[in-house]
């Protein structure tokens, strides 16, 4: 599957619930929160970093542990407790120059509409709402927190033509 689109791709914004997670959100006796990322998403994530594009995340909801896996992940656009994702969206594009087309989106509930109407390529993992997987240029074949990330990651290294020079060192020996 080729989108001529993803050669422009400079920034790729995730959501997190949902889409970096199952979106299930556990908490301790103590009220300590838990959320599950997958480490093939990050690694994706670290491939996508290493051919220029750059990794965000606008999350509706506030939480340390996403701060510290963005951390973890080398990511600083980091916009948490936007109840309306369009608002920090516009900001990234006026603070990094870019233009709707340069960008990727990956959401899953119906707060990531208005964003990935806006994107020069949106995606979706399966388990997305329906009514929001139809504004996606690309479903995943994986639920938010099982790989849909790395789909798209892997998808946007493809599709810049790059992916050679990224996976060389893996085949070596």
């Amino acid at each position: 599957m080729t989108h001529e689109c993803l050669k422009n791709i400079r920034l790729l914004l995730l959501d997190v619930d949902g889409v970096m997670t199952d979106g299930r959100i556990v908490y301790d006796a103590n009220g300590v929160e838990t959320k599950f990322f997958n480490v093939k998403d990050g690694h994706g994530i670290k491939m996508l970093q290493r051919v220029g594009v750059e990794v965000g995340i606008i999350s509706g909801r506030e939480s340390q542990v996403v701060t510290n896996r963005a951390a973890e992940l080398g990511i600083s656009l980091v916009y948490q407790k936007a109840l309306d994702k369009l608002t920090p969206y516009l900001e990234i594009l006026t603070k990094r120059g870019l233009k709707d087309e340069e960008v990727a989106f990956m959401g899953d509930d119906i707060i990531d509409i208005p964003v990935m109407r806006r994107v020069g390529f949106a995606a979706a993992p399966l388990d997305a709402i329906d009514y929001v997987s139809e504004h996606a240029d690309y479903v995943a074949k994986n639920r938010g927190g099982w790989g849909a990330v790395r789909e798209v990651c892997d998808l946007i290294i493809k599709g810049k033509g790059v992916w050679d020079e990224v996976t060389a060192r893996y085949y070596q020996g």
